[in-house]
């Protein structure tokens, strides 16, 4: 399956501003493809104000985050891979969500598995696999 995160992204989006809110947008200006001022990186990470008021031709894409903004005065284009995105937030409140790390290749795998524990004092090898057992319950 395709990554989730574009389209958790333009929900969140439109969540806090359907709410009145400012949405901040943060970044990790170390990653490949990211296209900010210089001069608005701190500790590699860039924190981008995504209000209507505030950049023109928004796109929430699939791959990327473009848009025009002016920083110090000047127009700039900012292109940010998904990959990039931190969190997006409503800077009012803090609402919001954050994102795992994600490599360029997919979806970052999933928490490991914890091993069954057999009877104390036995160690299992491999934990035995069954059918799933459902039940009715009314």
């Amino acid at each position: 399956m395709s990554s989730n995160r574009p389209y958790l992204l333009r929900a969140i989006y439109d969540w806090i501003t359907d709410n009145g809110l400012t949405p901040y947008l943060l970044i990790d200006a170390t990653k490949e493809g990211v296209q900010v001022p210089a001069q608005v990186i701190k500790n590699g990470q860039v924190v981008l104000n995504l209000a209507m008021r505030a950049v023109a031709n928004l796109d929430l894409g699939n791959d990327w985050i473009s848009f025009q903004a002016r920083f110090s005065g000047a127009s700039h284009a900012i292109h940010v891979p998904l990959t990039a995105v931190l969190a997006l937030y409503a800077q009012e409140n803090g609402q919001g969500m954050m994102f795992p790390a994600e490599d360029a290749g997919g979806d970052p795998p999933g928490p490991p598995r914890p091993e069954p524990e057999g009877p104390v004092g036995e160690s299992s090898g491999k934990p035995k696999l069954g059918p799933p057992h459902l039940r009715i319950v009314k």
